[in-house]
């Protein structure tokens, strides 16, 4: 693929309306310190302008499978993919950070903006989570492909 690609963590989608563990609950609801789609609903409703500031391509990475993420992109109205890494294969090979909970591996907040097929620049840590899709936004205005 060629051009400017987006890649941000797009979080574990519905986690707080599961009925499962704890942790998990308690995770989306206090520790992140955001709701659990202020990142992926901020690279909605940025994505007009990342795509006028230059970017070809944007995507969200998370570790759920495909039909876990097809029904939040749906749910969610968003305008562009949601990839899976459910075995984990990028965040090995990059080295993304990671945590688990109840045996699930979560990515930490990030976003990876990718030029000609090269990482130029790795947002990380992102905090705080509402402003990462401005914050990306603003260093392209800065950083013109």
């Amino acid at each position: 693929m060629t051009g400017r690609l987006g890649i941000f963590r797009a979080c574990a989608c519905r986690i707080w309306r599961w009925q499962g563990p704890t942790a998990i609950r308690s995770i989306s609801a206090s520790s992140l310190a955001a709701p659990w789609s202020t990142p992926i609903r901020g690279f909605r409703d940025h994505f007009a302008e990342l795509r006028k500031a230059g970017v070809d391509h944007v995507y969200g990475l998370s570790t759920q499978d495909s039909a876990y993420q097809r029904e939040a992109a749906e749910r969610l109205h968003l305008p562009f993919l949601l990839l899976s890494d459910k075995k984990l294969a990028l965040a090995r090979a990059l080295k993304l950070p990671t945590f688990v909970v109840d045996g699930m591996t979560l990515l930490k907040r990030l976003t990876l903006m990718i030029d000609g097929g090269l990482i130029t620049h790795v947002f990380y840590p992102v905090f705080p989570p509402d402003k990462s899709a401005a914050e990306t936004l603003a260093w392209l205005t800065a950083k013109p492909s």
